[in-house]
Protein backbone atom coordinates (compact mmCIF):
# COMPACT_ATOMS: atom_id res chain seq x y z
CA UNK A 1 0.00 0.00 0.00
CA UNK A 2 1.29 3.47 -0.85
CA UNK A 3 0.28 6.71 0.85
CA UNK A 4 -0.06 9.80 -1.34
CA UNK A 5 2.16 12.73 -0.31
CA UNK A 6 2.44 16.16 -1.89
CA UNK A 7 6.25 16.30 -1.62
CA UNK A 8 7.64 12.83 -2.30
CA UNK A 9 11.36 13.62 -2.03
CA UNK A 10 10.85 15.76 1.07
CA UNK A 11 8.79 13.06 2.74
CA UNK A 12 11.39 10.39 2.01
CA UNK A 13 14.14 12.65 3.39
CA UNK A 14 12.11 13.21 6.58
CA UNK A 15 11.45 9.49 7.02
CA UNK A 16 15.16 8.75 6.61
CA UNK A 17 16.03 11.46 9.14
CA UNK A 18 13.60 9.84 11.59
CA UNK A 19 15.43 6.49 11.43
CA UNK A 20 13.99 4.71 8.40
CA UNK A 21 16.23 3.08 5.80
CA UNK A 22 15.73 3.14 2.05
CA UNK A 23 13.95 0.12 0.58
CA UNK A 24 13.17 1.48 -2.90
CA UNK A 25 14.48 4.88 -4.02
CA UNK A 26 12.25 7.52 -5.58
CA UNK A 27 11.24 6.00 -8.90
CA UNK A 28 9.59 8.06 -11.60
CA UNK A 29 6.75 6.19 -13.27
CA UNK A 30 4.69 7.31 -16.24
CA UNK A 31 2.31 10.29 -16.36
CA UNK A 32 3.90 12.10 -13.38
CA UNK A 33 3.38 9.20 -10.98
CA UNK A 34 6.33 8.45 -8.65
CA UNK A 35 6.88 6.01 -5.78
CA UNK A 36 9.39 5.25 -3.02
CA UNK A 37 9.50 3.04 0.05
CA UNK A 38 11.43 2.83 3.29
CA UNK A 39 11.76 0.40 6.18
CA UNK A 40 10.90 1.91 9.56
CA UNK A 41 12.90 1.12 12.72
CA UNK A 42 10.44 -1.70 13.53
CA UNK A 43 10.93 -3.47 10.18
CA UNK A 44 7.72 -2.29 8.48
CA UNK A 45 7.90 -1.29 4.82
CA UNK A 46 6.20 2.08 4.22
CA UNK A 47 5.33 3.08 0.66
CA UNK A 48 4.81 6.69 -0.37
CA UNK A 49 3.79 8.05 -3.74
CA UNK A 50 2.96 11.20 -5.63
CA UNK A 51 -0.03 10.70 -7.91
CA UNK A 52 -1.24 13.71 -9.91
CA UNK A 53 -4.40 11.83 -10.88
CA UNK A 54 -5.36 11.51 -7.21
CA UNK A 55 -5.04 15.27 -6.85
CA UNK A 56 -7.27 15.81 -9.90
CA UNK A 57 -9.95 13.49 -8.46
CA UNK A 58 -9.72 15.15 -5.06
CA UNK A 59 -10.12 18.59 -6.62
CA UNK A 60 -13.16 17.49 -8.63
CA UNK A 61 -14.89 16.24 -5.48
CA UNK A 62 -14.53 19.58 -3.68
CA UNK A 63 -16.02 21.67 -6.47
Amino acid sequence: MFWHVDDLRGTVEKLLAMGATEYEPVTEREAGFATASVVDPFGNVLGVMHNPHYLERLASRTQ
